[in-house]
């Protein structure tokens, strides 16, 4: 009894405004005094670690729990539920998620001017991104709350997730896209798993606009990137990762940025981790985002982050074309509090960076590739040294844009474009299918060639 009244006094979360600081019901997502967001925190750890476990019993237990066939410590996000909000067991919605590969990417260490080089590779969820991490326990939240239907606003990797998650837990879905400029592929998963699908004659968004106004007539569960409890899903991933690398921290992890709630997310991770002993130290976090689609270093470069600068947001990479993210308040705190950087990458650099990657015979999405494009940048400025310790976060799998990768291959994946001439200059990394005759021969002299 005294280890269970334990468990629930430190495990036990609270809502709290990121902005004044005021408590909020868990169903809310923006303070009701200052319009800002919420964040999930745990006031019990102050007296004692989750479930009064110990750093070490902490990272035991989690061990212990691989070979488990129990669904949720199948999960790597349930695996660590001590660090998440209380769910019961029965209402959680889960599909193997987390889990995730750490890659050595040595091709493209050499490209970057650095030693050594890793990827966490998002992209390898079950829907394919990052987003499956925190829709398992936003959606779970929704179950247990009581909510029928869930929605989202989406460029496409969240509607796949969420769609997916509501389908596997008896959920109706709801997903407002923009007009053009998304990935079909992203959108074919969606409808696949049964989401009611409505494209609107706007961009992101103004699709966001649209959901706020719905669910607050309608009795619907938004779980866009502003819900708290998709960050702690998301934030899994970080702990995972340190796991991954034996707890030692690297010194830098890359992001890529769209709506921020990904690099807030693993700040958040890492703060948690060094509160409870887990880490003794925080790597630096470094946002990278495209030219076209760059509100956060416009805000950090032109006003020292005292007012979010909106754009209109253009860039090929889809999952990042976000001119006005939600949760920049909380990426920068992390990039503050970790004393990382922003930088921009131009469309040549991201589908350069993509073809590198590829190279490796590790495949990613274009908002992927942007953080590669963007390390080489940070080397170049010194800001990364050539011995230091880096992870990019790959967030999105290869066949989530496989329309980008079959035109840059082919050779114009930049027609018609600006920059149309600068793109011939990637000619060396295209690989486009060769037609020959229907031949032994044909196919073994393409080969001599192809040796020399």
């Amino acid at each position: 009894m005294a280890e269970q009244a334990i468990k629930r006094e430190t495990s036990v979360s609270q809502l709290r405004c990121i902005g004044c600081g005021s408590t909020a019901l868990p169903d809310r997502f923006r303070c009701e005094h200052c319009r800002d967001l919420l964040e999930i925190i745990f006031p019990g750890w102050e007296q004692g670690g989750p479930a009064g476990l110990t750093a070490q019993s902490l990272k035991n237990l989690w061990s212990d729990r691989r070979p488990s066939l129990e669904p949720a410590d199948q999960s790597g996000v349930w695996r660590f539920r001590e660090i998440l909000p209380d769910i019961a067991s029965q209402q959680i919605i889960t599909i193997r998620e987390g889990n995730t590969p750490l890659y050595e990417l040595p091709s493209c260490a050499t490209s970057a001017g650095i030693d050594h080089l890793f990827a966490k590779h998002q992209g390898m969820n079950p829907t394919g991104s990052f987003k499956d991490t925190g829709m398992t326990v936003a959606a779970s939240f929704a179950r247990q709350a009581g909510y029928k239907w869930v929605a989202c606003a989406s460029t496409g990797n969240t509607s796949a997730s969420m769609a997916a998650y509501a389908a596997r837990g008896g959920l109706h879905s709801l997903v407002l896209i923009p007009d053009g400029k998304i990935s079909w592929g992203k959108l074919s998963q969606s409808l696949d798993y049964g989401a009611i699908t409505c494209q609107l004659k706007t961009d992101f968004d103004g699709c966001v606009r649209v959901l706020n106004e719905v669910v607050e007539r309608m009795p619907v569960y938004l779980l866009n990137s502003v819900n708290p409890y998709r960050v702690e899903g998301q934030k899994t991933a970080a702990f995972e990762l340190l796991e991954q690398l034996n707890w030692e921290p690297p010194d830098h992890i890359i992001v890529p940025g769209g709506n921020l709630a990904n690099s807030s997310a693993i700040g958040k991770a890492l703060r948690e981790m060094r509160q409870l002993g887990l880490v003794s130290r925080l790597p630096k976090i470094s946002v990278i985002q495209a030219e076209g689609a760059n509100p956060l270093v416009r805000t950090i470069r032109e006003n020292a982050g005292e007012k979010l600068i909106p754009v209109h947001a253009e860039t090929m990479a889809t999952s990042i074309r976000i001119g006005n993210p939600a949760s920049w308040k909380k990426a920068l705190r992390v990039i503050t509090e970790s004393e990382g950087t922003v930088e921009q990458v131009s469309e040549i650099e991201i589908a350069l960076a993509k073809a590198e990657i590829g190279a490796e015979g590790v495949g990613c999405e274009p908002a992927s590739a942007v953080t590669l494009a963007g390390l080489k940048k940070l080397v170049k400025q010194g800001f990364v040294k050539p011995n230091e310790s880096v992870v990019l976060i790959l967030t999105g799998h290869v066949l989530k844009d496989a329309d980008f990768t079959l035109k840059f291959h082919r050779g114009d994946l930049f027609e018609g474009m600006p920059q149309e001439a600068e793109g011939r200059t990637l000619k060396s990394h295209q690989r486009a299918p060769l037609i020959l005759e229907p031949s032994v021969e044909a196919v073994v002299e393409l080969l001599h060639t192809s040796e020399k």
